[in-house]
Formats: C-alpha cells, structure tokens, sequence
C-alpha cells in the first residue's frame, strides 16, 4: 500500500463539478441587474447593491483583472 497522496481522492485540491451546492442546495438564485456598459439586462449571482457597476458576462470580460 502506498502514501502517494496523489490516488487519494480526497485530497485532490481541484475544482468539483457536484460540489456541495448542486448536492444540497439546489439551483443558485439569479437575480436580474443592467449591465453597467452595454446597457442590456442580464442576470446575475447575487443581488445588486447599486453602489457598484454590474456587467454582463460579455462585458465583465473587459473589465476583470489581468491574470498573469
């Protein structure tokens, strides 16, 4: 028997597809916002607080971070 962490299913440290939400909490909320650039409506995560711009996904591209 090995100690080769890397078999160990537990410990695989990525991403998971059916994480706890899909499993347990059903479909996230979506809630309706006005994309700060285009103007369109599109849907989002999380409700809006109105004192920061929310973009749709075409425009949020524009927007984030650069990562390196």
């Amino acid at each position: 028997m090995s100690n080769d962490r890397r078999s160990d299913s537990r410990s695989s440290g990525g991403f998971r597809a059916t994480g706890p939400r899909d499993m347990h909490m059903g479909p996230r909320e979506m809630f309706k916002a006005t994309c700060a650039d285009c103007k369109q409506e599109t849907e989002v995560p999380f409700k809006p607080s109105g004192d920061r711009p929310v973009y749709c996904r075409e425009c949020y591209q524009n927007h984030r971070p650069k990562r390196f």
